[in-house]
């Protein structure tokens, strides 16, 4: 049995030599996991990145946040609040991101045999129970992505397991589509429209049709917060067109199509057309 020293020297030694050939590294805790976050970080009291949502290197002197504590800082690495992780680290992982490299992380023997008739050949790294296919380039982490493969690259971590054989190749379509979100099916869902009653601002049908073709667009086009924009999507619609009547299922419908395109289930659509007529008082 190795001596528990000789373990930490081991793991430090590799870490030092990985970091000075700019790996971002951390060490795994028993379990190969990372290392909680100390009592000054836990549960964000600290104010840095324990919720893991932004990248960026962990501030804290201690290898908290999971893999945002990943650094190739040679003096990070070897300072005294590490190596106390180090002498009980299981082993070295790394952030596959922060090194610009995409892990394809294959658990078994048929998630291999899917990659070698699907991916391109890349840098191959024998795991316990399958392989890891490193490629050059960076993406989204998922995992499950299909049965017995994960991805690891932004925001996650790896255990470093030796260089492999082979060279890594440039990141194909082909893995980045596997962390793709297809869109919910559109499924029609009946909502209320208000009764009607108030004044009507419509000089022509076309100057309704006109709003919700622009309000279609907003939805569609949002690349990010699309929670928040179909929300005050919703709310602009019903502010214009919600009293007097003119405001149809129909266009409730195309509304709601819209959203779901951009991944918004029928239940989220309905929830956000309700909290718009109550912010309106409708």
């Amino acid at each position: 049995m190795t001596h528990p020293a000789t373990t930490r020297r081991d793991h430090l030694s590799t870490a030092l030599r990985l970091a000075a050939d700019g790996l971002p590294v951390l060490p795994l805790h028993k379990g190969k996991v990372p290392f909680a976050n100390c009592p000054d970080c836990l549960y964000t009291s600290c104010g840095g990145r324990p919720n893991m949502k932004t990248p960026g290197p962990c501030q804290c002197p201690r290898p908290c946040h999971g893999w945002a504590a990943a650094t190739h800082d040679v003096a990070v690495i070897s300072s005294s609040g590490w190596v106390a992780a180090w002498r009980q680290a299981e082993c070295v992982a790394y952030h596959p991101g922060g090194a610009g490299l995409t892990v394809v992380d294959l658990d078994n023997a048929d998630a291999i045999t899917w990659a070698r008739r699907t991916l391109p050949l890349t840098q191959t790294v024998p795991t316990t129970r399958g392989q890891h296919w490193i490629y050059q380039g960076t993406m989204p982490s998922a995992n499950g992505v299909r049965p017995g493969v994960d991805i690891k690259s932004n925001m996650s971590y790896a255990r470093w397991l030796g260089p492999g054989t082979g060279t890594g190749t440039a990141l194909p379509d082909v893995v980045r589509a596997l962390v793709v979100k297809k869109p919910s099916p559109i499924r029609p869902v009946t909502v209320p429209v208000p009764a009607g009653g108030g004044e009507c601002p419509h000089r022509s049908p076309a100057y309704l049709e006109r709003g919700i073709t622009m309000a279609e667009q907003q939805i569609t086009g949002a690349t990010i917060g699309v929670h928040a924009t179909v929300y005050r999507t919703f709310l602009a619609v019903l502010s214009t067109h919600g009293r007097c009547g003119c405001l149809t299922a129909t266009h409730m419908q195309r509304l709601f199509a819209a959203a779901q395109t951009k991944g918004e289930s029928p239940r989220h659509c309905t929830d956000a057309w309700a909290n718009a007529r109550t912010a309106l008082g409708m």
